[in-house]
């Protein structure tokens, strides 16, 4: 079953839950001491003497009854057995009513079985029933676009045409009408309701349903309710034909399918009030609404054991309408799941037919005429439009040999009709297949019933040249971000592509050419120009929760245009700067330098050296704060506008206002598909550590230069001085004041020098001294302080 697409989600076995009560005798009773409507029972069991607490007022000692053990499931209450206290005396077990047991739901008390029956004995001997332990239960799971499988005649079909057994084709005799129905139907609405069709039967005599009847609906998870509304739950589980008993005696003038009014509603068969709305397809009469068409059924139509006269309902709802009604409402029962699926259109009548030789053999009475409203030859409901169909793309598609006798043959046992014609095949589906739209689907047919297990084996061809590697270049820098940041002490994000337009805005997007006609929530509806709005926003709802000051990050996609290759994959780290709790006054989660460790430290592992950057202090945008970030670009220096690859800073107060922040967030943000590709290193390990034997030689400089000269870039001045000894520069110092001149700043730093092969001399030093003091002169038009 499960290799022709009926996937069988399990196998049980009827008889299992009910194995477990068995007959017992109560052998005394006495007062429980806690209650005065309870007893506690002294009981014969199959598992020995028990004491049971029962509340049934006609428990009493020598009656024979029965009894379920701990840990047995009860079918009427829907509860487990436990041994718990009942008011301070615990209950080894119980003695089960009718109604507990689903046999007798009218019985008051526990049950009373004959005297004779002995201790132990199953629950069925003692209902005069045959075992039913070798009746399984099958349960599939059905596809959406395979409704004719809900019921148990489309099951049959399609294992009688895997070939384990025979189809009984059972032909579906008329019953004739006794006299015309005099019920009228009308229709006010075909979109909703193409098709209705009725009949009346009177002088049934409705009731309890026989055990077969009863016993399949148990066994489908259903609970028999009377010989009537039982035979309609019975059509939709064989036929998968939903239809609806009405008691003819309570209906009032014309039955009309029509569609709801504002204000309207009635009372389901479940006893809740049901509000209905203008584009539901309602069955109403002149008094007002009777049920949802389709759908629901109306407590004030509906069958009980006194009704006389039964009008039986068989129509065709349209799918849609009922689908979306069911998502609007909740109301999600046996007929709409079908009705939403797709019945069969041609089996309104025949289906009517059945369920009418049903009533009058389980219920008697005089059937009417069938009364129909609609066109049941409407296009809408036999357009069954032939597939052009070529045998061989059996082959050709799947590489399997099917002979076409047996092609034809498959087709046939699944109701399809195959014209044979010299241009090919006209393929014509059965009225309860509309799922089936070319080609491609016959044979999709074809290839199940003949057998998934048979197509051929056959070896992949190896692709020619050089294999792909098994990630792209962008692929891996992210991982290689994604692990960096981690290990910084970062928490992955990931949050939705979309952002609001507003937020867009704040961050130089909000361009209507991305803005979603169909947002999936009105907060999110535009494409996000950057992350940050997106884990700042995660990061309020982290504070709003009691978890402050924590640091985030995302790696995902962003739009900075409409174009195509304006989308980017970008790298986004946030951090909260709402101070802690902490004997250091101010104490916060890290600042801009650590954010900026941080980012150096992405970017050397991405390969990116932090002499290769190009900052820029003077250009960062409007939503980040001015004097406390910076842009970047791996351009040279002459090229500074070109090759803007990344931003970090304090976000603006204003911006933060925009999105709800009250406390400052930094961050940085990269856009890794603008970066080189990362050389991939020839091993895991780490490079071999060099062990100087010459100490190093410090030296301390302190230079004037104009305030807007970058720090870095004299470290990178001294740097370049001379490479082979110049090991590392650092700035220690900054001062400026009015001794040192006004747009002037004095910068002090360290050079550290290296030698490798023999100690440096003085004179050597005070070279290599002389050579950076030039190179900030020269280069930057910095002076000597002091000098």
């Amino acid at each position: 079953m499960t290799m022709a697409g009926l996937e069988v989600e399990g196998v049980s076995v009827l008889a299992d839950p009910m194995a477990v009560f068995s007959v017992a005798k109560i052998r005394e009773t006495r007062r429980h001491p806690n209650a005065d409507k309870l007893q506690v029972c002294i009981v014969d069991t199959r598992d020995g003497v028990k004491e049971i607490v029962c509340g049934a007022p006609n428990a009493r000692a020598g009656l024979t009854t029965i009894y379920a053990p701990t840990g047995a499931f009860i079918p009427g209450t829907g509860i487990t057995l436990e041994p718990k206290p009942v008011r301070g005396v615990v209950s080894n077990g119980m003695l089960c009513s009718g109604a507990e047991l689903l046999v007798d739901a009218e019985a008051d008390g526990i049950l009373a079985l004959p005297d004779e029956l002995p201790v132990g004995a199953s629950l069925f001997r003692a209902l005069n029933r045959p075992e039913p332990a070798s009746d399984p239960v099958i349960e599939i799971e059905v596809t959406p676009n395979r409704p004719d499988w809900l019921g148990v005649a489309g099951v049959a079909r399609e294992l009688a045409a895997l070939g384990l057994g025979k189809l009984r084709k059972t032909k579906i005799a008329p019953v004739t009408g006794r006299f015309p129905c005099p019920v009228p139907i009308v229709i006010d609405d075909e979109g909703a309701c193409p098709v209705f069709a009725g009949r009346l039967v009177r002088g049934v005599k409705n009731g309890p349903s026989p055990e077969w009847l009863a016993d399949l609906l148990r066994a489908a998870g259903q609970k028999p309710i009377n010989a009537l509304v039982d035979i309609t739950n019975f059509m939709s589980l064989d036929r998968a034909r939903p239809l609806h008993v009405y008691d003819a005696d309570r209906l009032s003038g014309t039955i009309r399918a029509r569609l709801g009014r504002e204000g309207e509603s009635f009372r389901s068969l479940a006893g809740k009030d049901v509000s209905v709305g203008p584009a539901m397809c309602v069955i109403a009469d002149d008094q007002g609404v009777l049920g949802l068409g389709g759908i629901l059924g109306g407590e004030s139509s509906g069958v009980t054991e006194a009704t006389v006269n039964v009008f039986i309902e068989s129509a065709f709802f349209d799918s849609a309408r009922i689908a979306r009604i069911g998502r609007e409402t909740g109301l999600f029962t046996d007929a709409q799941y079908r009705f939403a699926r797709g019945v069969d259109p041609e089996f309104v009548v025949p289906g009517l037919e059945i369920a009418t030789r049903l009533v009058l053999d389980l219920c008697g009475g005089a059937p009417s005429a069938i009364t129909i409203a609609g066109d049941r030859d409407a296009p809408a409901l036999r357009n069954r439009p032939a597939v052009k169909f070529d045998p061989a793309r059996v082959k050709a598609m799947t590489g399997m040999s099917v002979p076409p006798a047996a092609m034809k043959k498959i087709l046939a046992d699944l109701g399809f009709s195959v014209d044979v014609t010299p241009e090919g095949w006209n393929v014509v589906p059965p009225s309860f297949r509309r799922d089936l739209e070319g080609p491609a689907d016959v044979v999709e047919e074809i290839l199940r019933i003949h057998g998934f297990d048979r197509l051929p084996a056959v070896p992949l061809r190896r692709p020619e040249g050089r294999p792909l590697p098994a990630v792209s270049p962008l692929q891996n820098k992210a991982r290689i971000a994604r692990r960096v940041l981690a290990a910084r002490g970062y928490a992955e994000a990931i949050t939705w592509s979309f952002c609001a337009a507003t937020d867009a805005r704040a961050f130089g997007g909000g361009n209507p050419a991305l803005v979603l006609a169909n947002p999936i929530a009105a907060e999110l509806d535009c494409m996000r120009p950057s992350i940050f709005p997106s884990l700042i926003r995660a990061l309020g709802r982290s504070a709003d929760r009691g978890h402050p000051g924590e640091c985030l990050f995302e790696i995902g996609p962003v739009y900075r245009g409409e174009g195509e290759d304006d989308q980017g994959l970008s790298v986004c780290a946030v951090r909260q700067m709402k101070p802690r709790r902490h004997w250091r006054e101010g104490e916060t989660a890290g600042d801009l330098y650590d954010l900026k460790a941080d980012l150096l430290t992405v970017l050397g592992e991405l390969g990116i050296a932090e002499e290769a950057l190009n900052w820029r202090a003077e250009a960062t945008p409007i939503w980040f704060h001015p004097g406390k970030s910076a842009t970047f670009s791996l351009a040279s220096p002459e090229d500074r506008n070109q090759g803007i690859a990344g931003l970090f800073g304090e976000i603006h107060p204003k911006t933060l206002q925009t999105l709800g922040a009250a406390w400052p967030f930094i961050g940085f943000e990269l856009w890794l598909d603008l970066f080189p590709d990362t050389q991939p290193k020839p091993g895991k390990a780490r490079t071999a550590f060099v062990r100087h034997d010459l100490m190093p030689v410090r030296r301390d400089f302190a230079f004037i230069l104009d305030e807007m000269i970058p720090a870095l870039a004299v470290e990178q001045a001294v740097r370049a001085a001379d490479r082979t000894l110049i090991r590392s520069a650092n700035v220690f110092d900054v001062y400026s004041g009015p001794e040192i001149g006004m747009g002037k700043r004095s910068l002090a730093l360290e050079a550290i020098l290296q030698p490798v092969e023999k100690t440096l001399t003085d004179q050597e030093i005070e070279s290599v001294s002389r050579v950076i003091i030039d190179a900030v002169e020269q280069g930057l038009g910095g002076a000597l302080r002091g000098a």
